[in-house]
């Protein structure tokens, strides 16, 4: 088998050779700090016994299921917490859904159904407030009881904390939707950032000056409308770009029904209609607002421009 592999669901894992398996097991939304112990553990230890380092993971979020009225809104989708786990050195990533069966596993039944699908299951990480099985009755103390009985090891990372609090998926997601991007990206250990394909625009910002990329992106959880500080890369890039972004409903010239993020490069911009990019989100410069017309907020764009060029010839890495 050829590493690094991703499965559907625990059934498609038993095709994992024999070797011994460190597992990591959690939602992971974020792939943030306080992950990190845990993951990195079960890497480390797999590195030391010649075993394979393994993540269980789920989609979609247990709220989807037992609250969909209001679920949780997830920081990232499932491939790119796929792609950012894979970065910190797991070999096997285990997407299982999330579904009625799943969740009405009692927690005393847990670990042998994973067991069944992977018999060579040797250590167990979680973080320690972990919960699980029907109920979320199980917790660490049941999971190292049961683990006993089958031979399986279980580590467990404190929570990791960050002036004074503990680092949460939570945590970020309050700070994305205040816009508080400094804060956010502090506990993600990287820059938050989104990926999506340059689409024909309406070519108003070409018309005023401020020629803008549109980028299709609908996120899960929405960060603030408004406007950031951001670089911008794609293929045509050895490194990446300045540039401004906008994201909100355009309430002066459209106000749309949901939001969009448009782009406009304080460089030379090589993109165009097609091409896939990536944003890194790095500051919040202001909220989204309605103006009296085109050459009002020609005036704010020109205003943001100037703004964003002076946060970045602050030198900042």
């Amino acid at each position: 088998m050829t590493f690094p592999a991703q499965f559907e669901n625990l059934e498609q894992a038993s095709a994992l050779p024999g070797k011994p398996l460190h597992l990591a097991i959690g939602m992971f939304d974020g792939v943030h700090l306080g992950h990190h112990s845990v993951i990195e553990a079960a890497v480390h230890s797999a590195r030391r016994c010649g075993g394979i380092a393994g993540v269980l993971t789920f989609w979609p979020h247990p709220s989807r299921l037992f609250r969909p009225e209001n679920p949780v809104r997830l920081i990232m989708t499932p491939a790119l917490k796929n792609r950012q786990l894979f970065k910190l050195g797991v070999d096997v990533v285990i997407m299982q859904p999330f579904d009625t069966t799943f969740a009405g596993i009692e927690a005393e039944d847990l670990l042998p159904h994973i067991r069944r699908a992977l018999p060579g299951l040797s250590t167990i990480y979680v973080g320690e407030n972990w919960r699980f099985g029907r109920g979320r009755r199980g917790d660490i103390h049941l999971l190292v009881a049961e683990a006993k009985k089958h031979g399986i090891n279980v580590v467990s990372a404190e929570r990791i904390n960050q002036n004074g609090e503990p680092i949460s998926s939570t945590r970020i997601r309050t700070y994305l939707e205040e816009g508080r991007m400094e804060e956010a990206n502090a506990l993600l250990g990287y820059t938050y950032f989104a990926e999506g394909v340059v689409v024909p625009g309406k070519q108003l910002g070409r018309t005023i000056g401020f020629p803008t990329l549109n980028v299709a992106w609908e996120p899960d959880l929405r960060p603030r409308l408004g406007v950031y500080a951001v670089r911008v890369s794609g293929a045509k890039t050895t490194e990446a770009l300045p540039a401004v972004a906008n994201y909100g409903l355009r309430p002066t010239v459209e106000d749309a029904t949901a939001p969009r993020l448009e782009i406009h490069v304080l460089a030379p911009c090589p993109f165009d209609v097609g091409d896939a990019l990536t944003i890194e989100w790095l500051s919040f410069l202001r909220p989204e607002r309605k103006f009296d017309g085109v050459e009002s907020l020609r005036t704010q764009i020109a205003a943001d421009r100037e703004v964003a060029l002076a946060w970045f010839s602050e030198d900042r890495q």
